[in-house]
Parts: structure tokens; C-alpha cells; sequence
């Protein structure tokens, strides 16, 4: 793995598990009546994104093995580019339900980057 694939993965992984603290425990209602949580729960979802992004451009072949990649970008790029049109339901789904499935991924694939 390339040095700077790793450390795009290690910046994935603290988005990833920035997310999933500032959502613990928190509903729906409490989430859309946050605006500061929102918006830092997007933000980080934003930084997840490119941070993979970054790891499709450097190392296809690792970026290959999370699940969703694509999407994962894609949402990255509404977020910051079409913040006008964010449906807060996909942001709080994406949130409590994809990126706790997610980190594991990343997680398994940052042991790999102390060897290279």
C-alpha cells in the first residue's frame, strides 16, 4: 500500500468515527433540530468521502475492497456541491447505519499499511 493511501484511510477512519460519536444516542427529532449537529455530521461525511476518493485515485486496488465506495464519493460530492438539495433523512440513515458498518472495512485495511 502507498504511504499516502494510508493516510488517507487513517483520515477515513476519524471521520468515520467522528460520526458515529456525535450520532450516538441521538433521534431523528433531535438530529433535524441540531443545526450544528447537522452540519458537523455532514462535514465529516464530506471528509469521509474524499478521503476515499483520494484512496480510489492512489490505490484502486485497496479502494476496491470497501463496500459502497462509490456511493460513499458520490455523497461527498452532493454534500459539497449540491448542500442545497441534502435530504437530512439520507445524512441521518448514512450516519447510523452505513458508516458503523463501515469503519470496520476501513479499520481492517490500515493494519496493512504499516507494511508498506
Amino acid at each position: 500500500m502507498r504511504h499516502e493511501s494510508a493516510a488517507y484511510l487513517w483520515e477515513a477512519a476519524e471521520a468515520a468515527q467522528s460520526v458515529i460519536t456525535f450520532l450516538d444516542g441521538v433521534s431523528w427529532d433531535q438530529f433535524t433540530q441540531d443545526a450544528m449537529r447537522r452540519s458537523t455530521v455532514e462535514r465529516q461525511l464530506e471528509i469521509l468521502g474524499e478521503s476515499l476518493n483520494r484512496v480510489r485515485r492512489t490505490d484502486p486496488r485497496i479502494a476496491a475492497q470497501i463496500r459502497d465506495v462509490s456511493r460513499i464519493v458520490g455523497m461527498r460530492n452532493i454534500l459539497a456541491h449540491e448542500y442545497g438539495t441534502v435530504d437530512a433523512r439520507l445524512v441521518y440513515e448514512a450516519g447510523t447505519r452505513k458508516v458503523p458498518t463501515l469503519l470496520p472495512q476501513i479499520e481492517a485495511l490500515l493494519p496493512a499499511s504499516s507494511d508498506g
